[in-house]
């Protein structure tokens, strides 16, 4: 059959992909249809053809899913912020299970069962961190919110489900004091204006906010009393950053940072541990989760006080100081200078002494720590970004070959891709992904690899 563009068909949805979008077949040609869900069927109407694919739209859903829920936010289906709204929520942990064990079966020799995903007891407002882009509506006032899916306009906030509440709060109060005061908002297309965005980190367990104000430039009109406004309406804001960011970039925040009041971070609680935050260092924004997540990688790893450990992609040493406490030493290695400024701060706070943090490329530090500084690893635990791992850290882990590999990943197409390179001496024999980001389809999963017993 021919498929076109603006053509009308009545499919039937035969399951979900990794986006959670639905898959219909038309003669066995695949059609992905955003919103849909598994047993469903549905009128669609094709928006775009490629030669391998197609993509529609809903018309009407002729026959809807029992696991269907009303849409509780008003600005859904343009922000794409959480593309599973419309999914209740247990269902959208086994749409994430079925998806990463999709992905073992198509790539891993051993067919490992993919265990049940790891959900939130209340998912909602989960977000520690909120990054607002300031814009200008048709009538030409300052608006903040989120960028429309695949673009960069500014869709204005009303509710935000999944966004900390006191995050909104701050950043519409400070929206307010820019409109009163006539400070210009940075423009992309002729690089002019001032504001670009207001970012807020929130301790969910200390309850210190940081507002972090990244803008065009060095000064901000009124400065001293728009951080007096701030501080009389939000006492638990610790301490007011200015972000500087004139480059012509999608990147939100610049490497520069002024603290105008405080020292500059904030500090939260996970597990036992105090950590501390600075505007450019990582930490998982789903705290809650993350404690999951990282208790289920240090059980997983079975550390022993015998056992040298390696945390490759470290960011500010979360999980470092979680294994610490069971292992004879723990090498942190990341990129980011000021988040591994953090790990070592982060060390003397919470006691640990037997923790080493490198800030440096992963693949040039690990090849350094392995074949000049000759520190052999019984455990690595690996945690990269979406990008996966490089092939020079790969070869550098199978030519030692630790006794156990944890693998926490942010995306589970690369994970599997590379636990594909362990399996001819690892055997994978455990995969747990963990709900993160709830209501989203995107999903962290936690593997084990252990050293297969006749190397």
């Amino acid at each position: 059959m021919n498929i076109q563009k603006n053509q009308e068909y009545i499919v039937e949805i035969v399951d979900n992909g990794f986006e959670g979008e639905g898959i219909a077949k038309i003669d066995n040609f695949t059609i992905f249809i955003p919103g849909a869900i598994k047993g469903e069927k549905v009128k669609i109407l094709i928006v775009k053809v490629l030669s391998s694919h197609a993509f529609g739209k809903i018309l009407e859903i002729i026959k809807k899913s029992e696991y269907r829920q009303d849409v509780d936010c008003s600005t859904y289906k343009r922000c794409g912020g959480c593309n599973l709204r419309h999914v209740k929520y247990k269902e959208t942990l086994k749409m994430k299970q079925n998806a990463v064990q999709s992905l073992v079966n198509k790539t891993l020799k051993n067919k490992i069962q993919v265990q049940a995903t790891i959900g939130m007891e209340n998912p909602f407002h989960y977000r520690n961190k909120a990054q607002y882009p300031i814009g200008i509506n048709k009538e030409g006032q300052p608006i903040i919110g989120v960028f429309a899916n695949r673009t960069h306009e500014v869709i204005p906030i009303e509710k935000c489900y999944i966004q900390n509440p006191k995050s909104e709060e701050i950043a519409k109060f400070i929206l307010n004091f820019i409109k009163e005061h006539n400070i210009s908002i940075y423009n992309e297309s002729t690089r002019q204006g001032l504001f670009r965005h207001i970012v807020i980190k929130i301790g969910i367990k200390t309850n210190e906010i940081m507002c972090i104000l990244v803008i065009n430039g060095k000064t901000i009109p009124k400065e001293k009393e728009l951080i007096e406004e701030i501080l009389k309406k939000f006492s638990n804001v610790k301490t007011i950053v200015k972000n500087i960011n004139t480059k012509n970039t999608n990147v939100i925040l610049g490497q520069e940072n002024i603290n105008i009041y405080g020292n500059g971070y904030i500090q939260d609680i996970l597990g036992e541990y105090t950590f501390k935050i600075s505007p450019l260092s990582f930490y998982q924004v789903n705290p809650i989760q993350a404690e999951k997540l990282y208790e289920l990688g240090v059980k997983m790893a079975q550390i022993t006080k015998n056992d040298i450990v390696f945390d490759l992609y470290c960011g500010i040493g979360t999980i470092s100081i979680f294994m610490a406490k069971y292992a004879k030493k723990v090498y942190g290695v990341e990129i980011v200078e000021e988040a591994v400024k953090d790990a070592k701060e982060n060390a003397k706070i919470n006691n640990v002494t037997n923790s080493e943090f490198y800030a440096g490329d992963v693949e040039k530090v690990l090849d350094d720590l392995i074949n000049q500084k000759g520190i052999i690893p019984d455990i690595v635990m690996f945690d990269p970004p979406r990008k996966g791992l490089d092939k020079t850290s790969i070869s550098n882990i199978l030519k030692i070959k630790p006794k156990k590999v944890v693998y926490i990943s942010c995306n589970p197409a690369t994970l599997i891709r590379d636990l594909a390179d362990f399996e001819e001496y690892y055997d994978v024999n455990t995969i747990i992904p963990v709900d993160m980001f709830p209501y989203t389809s995107h999903v962290e999963v936690c593997a084990l690899l252990e050293l297969k017993s006749c190397q």
